[in-house]
């Protein structure tokens, strides 16, 4: 059984940086995937990245595109995401999630939600001075 657990939020002040962490378990998790989304309150949930499972191929979203970067650690079952620069209005829950088994992440489609069905519970990042 596959879960996916977040850590590493909390206050950061903008322009500040903050890593995320998702410890995966699960014998398949070095060959899938791994989406980053966050949900503010009163929003739809965000893609905000992807990562391959080899780690070759990325996407970001526009609004975090050139701050935030996303890696993996396969050996250790980790992903991270770093923030970089963050700014007031990327403060929301963040979530990394395992997409279906189809999926195919690279820097021209597009992270939605609808495509991934294993979720994490969730890390809180408050941007705020």
């Amino acid at each position: 059984q596959l879960q996916l657990v977040e850590s590493g939020g909390g206050l950061v002040q903008p322009g500040g940086s903050l890593r995320l962490s998702c410890a995966a378990s699960g014998a398949t998790v070095d060959y899938t995937a791994i989406g980053w989304f966050r949900q503010a309150p009163g929003k739809e949930r965000e893609g905000v990245s992807c990562i391959s499972s080899g780690g070759d191929r990325t996407n970001y979203a526009d609004s975090v595109n050139g701050r935030f970067t996303i890696s993996r650690d396969n050996a250790k079952k980790m992903v991270y995401l770093q923030m970089n620069s963050p700014k007031p209005e990327d403060t929301a829950v963040y979530y990394c999630a395992v997409p279906d088994p189809m999926y195919y992440c690279s820097s021209d489609v597009p992270v939605l939600a609808m495509d991934f069905g294993s979720w994490g519970q969730g890390t809180q990042v408050t941007v705020s001075s």
